[in-house]
Order: structure tokens, then C-alpha cells, then sequence
């Protein structure tokens, strides 16, 4: 499901070249969870947005779904995402002025879906929002606001999901929840998943675990 090779990023600031990855290989199995762990500023980040082609790399392979995104242009990579990947973000990055159904819905609108709406409702009762598919996310909780970002991400079935600390702005319990709901839907749909995490517990979930330091995968287990 997933090949980088010797995938290379450098970015320009003020002071020159910052090299972000330096030659990262990494390989995801159909239906495998990866965690992927390290200290802040290791490229974890940066290697999910390698995957869903948010971010391009400077040099390497990167191909994801069988399809190598490299030399994608944006619509070709907008299109990409929008059939292969679901993302969770730590900030849930809902839009505001929308609805939780309208909001999951959003996904499948861009495909132009007749039924999004009867789909995104589906989703949300599997996270058990079913009753919350009016309120918009000021009047949620973070716990629901990320329920909602988890509807989001599974609603048109993507054959990736990648999750970037999406427990990171909830308290223990209820990212512990989030958590379980996140496993679920991954497992019920046989998605790859690919995790980043700064919990050694969370990580040890997943079937593998890969490190990485000063933008290098350093191990696999």
C-alpha cells in the first residue's frame, strides 16, 4: 500500500536549506496499522503529508495506493486523496460554519455523491454522533469534535487513513475512546493505517512501530 524510497525533502527559509527528511524508506502492508514515533521535530508530520500528497518530496519514491505521486499535479493529487486517503488531524480542522453532517459530508460533495448526506449520517451513528448530526462544532465537545473528524475520514471508504496525534488535544479518557473508534473503523473497513503518536501504548497497538530521528527512519519493528 504505501513505498517511500530514499525519499528526500528540503525546504527553504531565511537561513538557507532546512533538510526535513534525509532519505526515509518505509513500506505499509493492505490493511497493516503502522505507528510511527520519534521526538518533535523527527519529520513525522512531514511523512504523513508525504503519503496523502499534501507535501512533495524534494527526491525518491513516494507511491501510495499503487499510484507513485511524485509527478501528480495538484488536481491529479486533489483526486487522489479525495478516493484513496482519510486524514485525522490533532486539531480537528472542522469547518465551523457547518454542520457535523455537513462536515462529513464534505468528502463525498467533492466526488459529487447523491447520497453524501445519507452517508455521512451512517458514519456519524457509527461513532455514536447520531444525535448530534445539527449542532455545529462550537457546540460540541473536542471528544465529539474528533468523532466528527473520524466520520469524516472513513466516510468514503478510503483504503488509507492517516492519523496524525489525534489524541492529542483530549484528556485521557476520552482519548482513550477516540482511540478505540479510530481501531474500529480501521479494522472493520481492512484500511491501512498509518499513526503518529508520542503514547508508547497507543503506538504498541499497532501491528508495527517505525522511529524516527532527525528525519531518517532509524527502526522498524
Amino acid at each position: 500500500m504505501i513505498v517511500l524510497r530514499d525519499v528526500s525533502l528540503i525546504l527553504q527559509s531565511q537561513a538557507g536549506p532546512v533538510n526535513i527528511l534525509r532519505g526515509a524508506n518505509l513500506r505499509a502492508g493492505a490493511g497493516e496499522h503502522l505507528a510511527v514515533v520519534g521526538p518533535s521535530g523527527a519529520g513525522k508530520t512531514t511523512l504523513l503529508m508525504l503519503m496523502s500528497g499534501l507535501e512533495r518530496a524534494t527526491s525518491g519514491t513516494v507511491r501510495v495506493a499503487g499510484q507513485e505521486l511524485t509527478g501528480m499535479d495538484e488536481d491529479q493529487l486533489a483526486k487522489f486523496r479525495l478516493e484513496n486517503v482519510g486524514i485525522v488531524f490533532q486539531s480537528f480542522h472542522l469547518a465551523p460554519a457547518m454542520t457535523a453532517l455537513e462536515n462529513v459530508a464534505l468528502p463525498l460533495e467533492f466526488a459529487r455523491r447523491a447520497d453524501a448526506f445519507d452517508l455521512a449520517a451512517k458514519a456519524l451513528e457509527r461513532v455514536g454522533l447520531g444525535g448530534r448530526v445539527k449542532h455545529y462544532p462550537a457546540q460540541l465537545s473536542g471528544g465529539e469534535q474528533q468523532r466528527v473528524a473520524l466520520a469524516r475520514a472513513v466516510v468514503a471508504s478510503p483504503r488509507l487513513i492517516l492519523a496524525d496525534e489525534p489524541t492529542g488535544n483530549l484528556d485521557h479518557a476520552t482519548g482513550q475512546k477516540v482511540v478505540d473508534m479510530l481501531f474500529t473503523l480501521a479494522q472493520e473497513s481492512g484500511a491501512t493505517m498509518v499513526l503518529v503518536t508520542h503514547d508508547p501504548g497507543l503506538a504498541e497497538r499497532c501491528g508495527r512501530v517505525a522511529h524516527m530521528e532527525d528525519g531518517v527512519v532509524e527502526e522498524l519493528r
